[in-house]
């Protein structure tokens, strides 16, 4: 590891100098090679964020891309990490020769610590896949882009009101800067999702009226802390379980369904009032985070989608989604009824893969996706629900937006790092800062 340990909770500030300047900064390069469908010249790619997430994304991109992309730079704040994904791809690449052609990372492109972001951006690389705990989603974007890479972006891209801020500022810059900048909300991706929500769209269940979205399953994994680990990196290895790094799992894996429900409305709701709390996962070895939400969310037309997830063993399961119109309703995903009735009968293609495809081949048509502001709404849609569970009260879009609310810890490094209180509703107001 290295010993540059600047920076690493102190995004704001970073993010502030960043996205001022990123107008005049690199602009991503052109890639005359993808644009004419050859392999003579590579889209190179980085990744930071070595987990499992950062690996599927490899995969993912590297499957899409085929002989024209090449995976170059890796990096990770821990060591052991990076060279567990490290060694698994290299192994990979030994029993497969079209991927051994793809995997180009050697050991002088294989970077841990606080500054191993900064390392993988400054390589050789046209794209960069972002897959750190989300709470440094907004600082990588905004140096992402101020260095003029197109990006694959893991969601959520941020926890708190300031974090979506920056991240509007970075969707507004890389658009400047004509960069793909595409989403893990691979819903959007997916051929039988959007087929239906063209129909939707067109009027096959007339006005929507309101829907329902869940995320309701087990538990899930918890990295038990290990002798040696100081607070903080117990912390940011055990990071769903932290408001701080994951955004409660309302953000980080329910805005799969909430980015749904907008898409759905067209819109981002105005208002949420909901519950939410902490029945099953009480121990500290869980952090400070809830174990259930069920939100409210009222869109602009008056509309309401009433979102429900839970990570909770033993109890039922279910991933999806419900819309109602005037004329019929939809699952959003495969099937209308109503008025219009309707099944997809399509291809079914992997939707993780295919948001790389997508991105690709913006990037080689030149006229780049850019999604950052959409996830940057369905994030803060989750974050919105969250408050609403955690104080008890209704939070409006607006004034959350331009809350004073900066969740990063004022620790610096692997230091000692309280775990905030357990949220109480009635008494718990909108967190300014770490323990406000």
């Amino acid at each position: 590891m290295t010993d540059d340990t600047s920076g690493v909770f102190s995004r704001r500030s970073f993010v502030k100098t960043t996205t001022l300047a990123t107008a005049g900064l690199a602009l991503p390069r052109t890639l005359s090679a993808l644009s004419h469908g050859t392999s003579a010249e590579a889209l190179r790619v980085g990744v930071i964020g070595c987990g499992g997430r950062g690996s599927g994304a490899v995969n993912d991109c590297l499957k899409a891309g085929g002989e024209n992309v090449v995976l170059v730079a890796m990096g990770d704040l821990f060591p052991d990490r990076l060279e567990r994904a490290r060694t698994n791809l290299a192994k990979i690449a030994s029993e497969n020769p079209a991927f051994a052609k793809q995997f180009k990372v050697t050991p002088e492109m294989s970077f841990s610590g606080f500054d191993a972001y900064k390392k993988v951006l400054a390589a050789d690389i046209d794209l960069v896949i972002l897959a750190t705990p989300p709470g440094f989603r907004p600082m990588h974007l905004a140096a992402a882009v101020a260095a003029g890479k197109h990006i694959f972006t893991e969601k959520p891209v941020a926890v708190d009101a300031a974090g979506i801020r920056s991240v509007i500022a970075s969707a507004q810059a890389a658009k400047a800067k004509n960069l793909a900048v595409v989403a893990g909300t691979q819903r959007r991706h997916d051929p039988a999702y959007v087929d239906v929500m063209r129909r939707v769209h067109d009027g096959a269940i007339g006005e929507l009226t309101g829907g329902q979205v869940y995320w309701n399953q087990g538990g899930l994994w918890n990295a038990a802390r290990q002798a040696g680990w100081s607070d903080a990196e117990w912390q940011i290895r055990n990071w769903l379980y932290f408001t701080w790094l994951s955004g409660d799992h309302i953000v980080e894996q329910h805005i799969h369904n909430i980015d749904v429900a907008n898409w759905a409305m067209r819109a981002h709701p105005v208002r949420a009032v909901g519950v939410g709390g902490r029945q099953w996962r009480t121990d500290g070895a869980y952090g400070h985070i809830f174990d259930h939400f069920a939100i409210d969310f009222e869109y602009p037309d008056g509309a309401h989608v009433m979102s429900m997830c839970r990570q909770i063993d033993g109890t039922a399961n279910h991933v999806g989604e419900r819309f109602t119109g005037t004329r019929g309703t939809t699952d959003g995903s495969s099937k209308i009824t109503g008025a219009k009735s309707y099944t997809w009968a399509g291809e079914k293609k992997n939707p993780y893969v295919e948001e790389h495809v997508d991105l690709l081949a913006s990037i080689k048509a030149g006229k780049p996706l850019n999604e950052l502001q959409q996830v940057a709404e369905s994030t803060l849609t989750a974050i919105m629900g969250r408050e609403a569970a955690y104080t008890g009260q209704a939070i409006v879009w607006d004034d959350l937006l331009n809350a004073a609310q900066d969740l990063t810890p004022p620790t610096q490094g692997f230091g000692s790092l309280s775990v905030p209180p357990v949220p109480m509703p009635g008494t718990t107001k909108i967190a300014r800062a770490w323990n406000g």
